[in-house]
């Protein structure tokens, strides 16, 4: 695996994700965090940003996922997520962790999340 790492961290998206109806029905935010391992040396090289990861447009890519099409559990998503960033085959792994703030919990607490870790095959 390569040292070389881009990292977005922080990313928030509004979905409907959860087991409970209520969470499917009104929807909350969404934190994701990901961490992409690859070779930055020949982008650097070249000044090139056609030979890195445009994290803009992944950006984008993982909000689309996270407002997308609901699912129960967010290891799930945090799934899907890791697909889409292994999408640039200059990606050969990813590091991604949802955090879902407003988790149905009755008890005080500050966050939970899901982190999960996918190489390219």
């Amino acid at each position: 695996m390569s040292a070389d790492r881009i990292v977005l961290r922080g990313l928030r998206a509004r979905g409907r994700h959860g087991v409970l109806a209520a969470e499917r029905e009104l929807g909350q935010e969404f934190i994701v965090d990901a961490t992409l391992f690859l070779d930055t040396g020949p982008a650097a090289a070249g000044d090139d940003l056609t030979r890195t990861v445009d994290y803009g447009e992944l950006a984008q890519a993982l909000v689309k996922v996270v407002e997308g099409e609901p699912v129960e559990l967010i290891e799930t998503l945090a799934e899907r997520l890791a697909e889409v960033c292994l999408g640039s085959e200059i990606v050969e792994s990813v590091e991604v962790s949802v955090h879902k703030p407003a988790a149905p919990i009755p008890l005080p607490f500050d966050d939970v999340v899901v982190t999960i870790e996918r190489s390219r095959p």
